[in-house]
């Protein structure tokens, strides 16, 4: 063993037999595991290519619903934007409500908004089956996909709503402290519930909600302290970067700004994901393997399944301290999910046997 490994090794041990570093590392292993920077990428474009008709749609749809009431219609638009504390103004000044001559056009306009905002929920659908590992077969085909598209855009209809009376309830009296820090916890509560309801159309529905709620936590306060972050930016920092970058300043800002919150959400996933499936501690170096990289491992295959009458079997020919024989070689069999509702594994003969001696 080189010195460089030994250090490793060292540190390897250390983290294992501690519990937060480990799920830290865990965390990050898991991230790496599913390609989640991919899954970030194509993410994050699709939420870009999803902001402006949705900015379109709910402006449009503000005009139709408030024509007379232009205070609250102002109120719910600028709440909305707030969720964009760096570039929100100027996307508030290029959006404009879409006009129509006749009714049938205006709502043939709005399905087609409608639709082309779908590839936000389909992309995010896409990347919490892969956070948690879900085989091909269990899977909703593209009926269900459509349906849960709609009950997410639901779920941000009913963010916008809560955060405008958020935004009215904190526009009442005086800054003092207190007013300040109650907004401010109020936020991260509507966020943490945000995060959950997300959570729940978008993951599997054989997760139960309660293996939802640590990531949806973390995620819903991480997203609070980043609003906080690009007010104080706004505020401080970046007087004037409108005027000396323009428009490119506005497409970089928001792309930044897209790309943080996708992290943040896959990131606050797959610490739901760790914790669902006890995927901790995991090996720096290998081999030997864990407990829990014997787990990760076998998930991973199981998410390969591509058809009900294909069978998956993983085996490891490393030496196991913890089966019956040194250098055993005994296969991991996963039953195949025969529907798309089929529930995981979790807690099956099989998958006890992936996770070896756990």
């Amino acid at each position: 063993m080189n010195p460089a490994e030994r250090v490793v090794r060292g540190v390897d041990g250390w983290q294992q037999r501690h519990g937060a570093p480990a799920f830290v590392f865990a965390v990050i292993k898991k991230f790496g595991d599913d390609n989640a920077g991919v899954l970030s990428a194509n993410l994050a474009f699709a939420a870009f290519g999803a902001l402006f008709p949705l900015l379109l749609l709910l402006v449009t749809v503000l005009g139709l619903v408030l024509a007379d009431d232009s205070t609250l219609r102002h109120d719910v638009l600028t709440s909305t934007l707030a969720q964009f504390p760096i570039i929100g103004n100027q996307l508030g000044q290029n959006i404009h409500a879409l006009k129509a001559r006749s009714t049938p056009a205006l709502i043939l306009s709005i399905v087609g908004l409608l639709y082309t905002s779908a590839g936000l929920s389909q992309a995010a659908m896409f990347a919490m089956a892969q956070v948690w590992d879900v085989p091909g077969p269990a899977r909703p085909n593209y009926l269900h996909r459509l349906v849960r598209s709609v009950e997410f855009l639901g779920v941000m209809a009913v963010g916008v709503m809560i955060t405008t009376g958020l935004a009215s309830f904190g526009g009442v009296g005086g800054r003092g402290t207190l007013l300040v820090l109650g907004a401010l916890i109020l936020a991260a509560l509507v966020n943490i519930g945000q995060y959950l309801l997300a959570f729940r159309v978008l993951t599997p529905t054989s997760i139960a909600t309660r293996s939802l709620w640590p990531g949806a936590a973390i995620g819903g306060v991480a997203w609070t302290l980043l609003q906080i972050l690009g007010g104080y930016l706004v505020g401080h920092e970046l007087h004037g970067a409108s005027e000396v970058y323009g428009t490119f300043a506005v497409v970089i800002g928001l792309m930044a700004w897209v790309f943080l919150g996708v992290r943040v959400t896959l990131y606050s996933a797959e610490i739901n994901s760790v914790m669902h499936h006890r995927l901790w501690p995991r090996s720096i170096v290998q081999p030997p393997l864990t407990a829990a990289d014997r787990t990760s491992l076998t998930l991973q295959a199981l998410e390969n399944q591509r058809r009900p009458e294909q069978r998956v079997e993983v085996s490891f020919s490393d030496t196991d301290p913890c089966a019956s024989g040194a250098g055993s070689d005994e296969g991991t069999e996963i039953e195949p999910a025969p529907t798309q509702q089929a529930k995981m594994p979790s807690g099956s003969t099989a998958l006890e046997r992936g996770r070896g001696c756990m």
